[in-house]
């Protein structure tokens, strides 16, 4: 039975919407942490280790594009260390500090696709949709 207790907010956003959002973000996350940390804001002159941060990212990157709902998952609690780094260096000179702002921006657009789509896309939600499409 559904719960009375919470008023209906609407229909939830697609899942293809969502992974669609989450794709574009990750991609432009990637390219935003490369650029910063190699040309456009480098903590060394000429680039530093600190581009080795686009690893977790790249890894979630392919479970992200093929829809795989437990790679939602676990990316969704690795983003925030890029939320957290984004607001930590927000202070940093121009133009590290708008960089940084970038990345927090974008990190928490990443973390609300991923986590709406995996509860979207749970079995029981699934269930749920085609049992009231039918």
């Amino acid at each position: 039975p559904p719960r009375r207790n919470r008023p209906q907010t609407g229909r939830p956003m697609k899942p293809k919407t969502l992974s669609l959002i989450a794709s574009l973000t990750l991609v432009t996350l990637i390219a935003l942490c490369l650029a910063w940390e190699t040309v456009l804001a480098p903590v060394r002159p000429g680039g530093s280790w600190m581009t080795l941060k686009v690893l977790p990212l790249m890894a979630a990157l392919f479970g992200i594009l093929r829809g795989t709902r437990y790679t939602y998952q676990w990316s969704s609690m690795m983003i925030l260390l890029y939320v957290t780094e984004g607001v930590v260096r927000a202070s940093d000179p121009a133009p590290g500090g708008q960089l940084a702002l970038a990345e927090a921006v974008l990190s928490i657009v990443f973390f609300v696709a991923v986590v709406l789509y995996a509860r979207n896309t749970a079995p029981s939600r699934l269930a749920r949709a085609a049992r009231q499409d039918a």
